[in-house]
């Protein structure tokens, strides 16, 4: 059977036949790179929990409910029919934090292509998969295999590792742990700069705890809309002696209303393997918002 024409949500331990090395030093090499895996999967679940309401106190967030007590001029929409004046930092990051809110109700499911790319620079090892990612809220994560080319070590230790567990971490992890949120960081505003002809606001972010899957770095804010269009920076808690350092940078975009990750590129600096280099691009987007489910599911009168 063709395991590129399977849809899975989980990934099985390596073949024998992926076995290329052997040995005590084989061994740790394999453990680590289990280990790099989950601290990877830290960095680009950050994607999913930078969108994630992590704080209970309605001081700090505006929560979106599914009901009507809500009043309508709580939460900003996360589209508007005409351009939006140059806001404050204090109110883009405000309208930041209403966007995660109406995100966290209407975002019911979506679509996307997939493309990873891991290299390991000190062997020479390299590999590009080709995915199609299938999310559904608030905990369902599955991915169908398009191709693959490269070396099979790194689709089986690094590409599908990582897969594996960003669908552990977003099943099992309380993902409210490492949001970007008020009850995670303390936020500081550093000025406005202007790139790609777009004015943002850049603020940055440190963490109340050194936690697993917590950064220190920078977020960037459309000084027009609020939306959330960068972070960048580095993990701040490893929890292996065999990894030193892991830093990122990953853009948004906003797709019919919702922001979500569109590119990350990590690089991880290991005591055995060197460097670990991991860009994955996310595009296409088909969102489904809760609106649309809950039409289709009720025939109009």
């Amino acid at each position: 059977m063709n395991a590129l024409a399977l849809t899975f949500v989980t990934f099985r331990a390596r073949a024998e036949s992926d076995i290329t090395e052997f040995g005590s030093y084989s061994f740790m090499k394999h453990s680590f790179l289990v280990f790099l895996a989950l601290v990877l999967c830290c960095t680009f679940g950050f994607a999913q929990a930078a969108l994630v309401l992590a704080s209970t106190d309605s001081s700090a967030w505006m929560v979106a409910r599914a009901d009507d007590s809500v009043p309508a001029h709580s939460i900003l929409p996360l589209e508007t029919a005409v351009e939006l004046p140059r806001m404050s930092p204090d109110l883009a990051l405000q309208t930041y934090e209403n966007h995660v809110a109406v995100q966290n109700a209407r975002l019911a499911s979506y679509s996307a292509s997939t493309l990873i790319h891991a290299q390991l620079p000190a062997t020479s090892q390299s590999g590009e998969f080709e995915l199609e990612r299938y999310y559904i809220a608030p905990r369902t994560l599955s991915f169908k295999a398009i191709r693959f080319t490269g070396d099979s070590f790194v689709k089986t230790n690094i590409i599908a590792r990582l897969l594996q567990s960003e669908v552990d971490h977003l099943q099992r992890d309380d993902l409210a742990l490492t949001a970007l949120s008020p009850a995670n960081y303390k936020f500081s505003y550093k000025g406005c700069v202007d790139i790609a002809g777009r004015t943002l606001h850049v603020f940055q972010v440190k963490p109340r705890k050194k936690r697993a899957g917590l950064f220190k770095g920078k977020i960037y804010l459309d000084a027009h809309s609020g939306s959330l269009v960068e972070a960048e920076g580095a993990v701040v808690k490893s929890p292996s002696f065999f990894v030193k350092k892991v830093e990122f940078v990953q853009e948004y975009a906003d797709v019919d209303g919702f922001t979500l990750p569109t590119h990350v590129h990590s690089e991880a600096t290991a005591r055995i393997v060197g460097r670990t280099v991991v860009d994955i691009y996310d595009r296409d987007y088909q969102p489904v918002s809760n609106q649309v489910q809950t039409s289709q599911r009720v025939p109009t009168l």
